[in-house]
């Protein structure tokens, strides 16, 4: 008597693992080219040749050091208000327009992204230079006797800086500014409330996501510039990263290096931790609860 063997079904992974199975790429990626990095500079700080913290302590008990920490959070700050008072007005108009105006806006905005930053860099200093375009047209039109300062300082880095940052600010407040409804805007005029109004008790409390995303991706961007402040700034505008590169190529100190570079990885995450907590990380990136 024949028994008809049985039908094999193909072997198929759990749901569950399927998700896991295709993390696996990124999850590799990230170990040989983040993890393991980041692993081996904590190897380097700590192990000069054998195990110190001294590094990490140097850091804190030297005031040039802890300066330099604070003269890099404070032009992180600093950057972060003036996009966020420029990009806000900006993102509302985009909400505001047509949609063809709208596309137009767009252009200009990621125009700079177009650019190499080291072509805008050298534009900035064209035109701030001491006898630059700025300088010339205001000496011309008698508004000054002699020219302004605006190079290699923190003006000029600010101005660097800005001009890049921008685009981020305003991309993270449109998003949130897109998604607000605008029945509840119209509501609150049918209820007597003024434009203004209207605006500070609606709009811009829904808007707050935005805020928050938007000044979170600029003052974490913020704080690892290299290029800008290096061409622009001048000696009393030294930030963290410069003199991680200064520790890697002037005084090959490689392991004080790898401990400023984890000393600043470590504020960074420490910011985004506060942020998370206040704000959440479902709010900052504006989605709905």
């Amino acid at each position: 008597m024949n028994h008809a063997s049985p039908i094999k079904t193909p072997f198929r992974l759990k749901p569950e693992l399927v998700k896991y199975a295709l993390l696996l790429p990124v999850l590799a990626y990230l170990t040989v080219f983040f993890a393991y990095p980041l692993f081996k500079l904590l190897l380097v700080s700590v192990f000069d040749p054998t195990f110190t913290p001294a590094h990490y302590l140097r850091i804190f008990q030297k005031a040039l050091y802890l300066k330099v920490i604070l003269i890099t959070f404070r032009l992180a700050f600093i950057c972060t208000l003036i996009s966020l008072a420029l990009g806000y007005p900006l993102a509302f108009l985009l909400n505001r327009v047509s949609p063809g105006t709208r596309n137009i806006l767009m252009i200009f905005i990621v125009l700079p992204f177009w650019t190499s930053i080291l072509v805008r860099i050298y534009a900035w200093m064209v035109i701030l230079g001491r006898f630059g375009v700025l300088n010339s047209f205001l000496l011309k039109l008698g508004l000054i006797t002699e020219p302004f300062n605006l190079l290699y300082n923190s003006f000029s880095v600010t101005v660097g800086m800005v001009h890049y940052l921008l685009p981020f600010m305003v991309f993270a407040l449109y998003s949130a500014m897109s998604g607000i409804d605008q029945d509840l805007i119209k509501a609150a005029y049918n209820l007597g409330a003024s434009p203004f109004k209207a605006f500070l008790k609606v709009f811009f409390p829904l808007s707050l996501p935005g805020v928050g995303a938007g000044c979170l991706i600029v003052f974490i961007l913020s704080l690892g510039f290299f290029i800008t402040p290096a061409l622009l700034g001048g000696r009393k505008d030294l930030i963290i990263s410069m003199l991680i590169e200064n520790q890697v190529n002037v005084q090959l100190n490689w392991a004080f290096a790898s401990a400023l570079g984890l000393a600043l990885l470590v504020f960074t995450l420490v910011l985004f931790n506060i942020a998370n907590r206040y704000l959440g990380i479902s709010r900052i990136w504006g989605a709905r609860s």
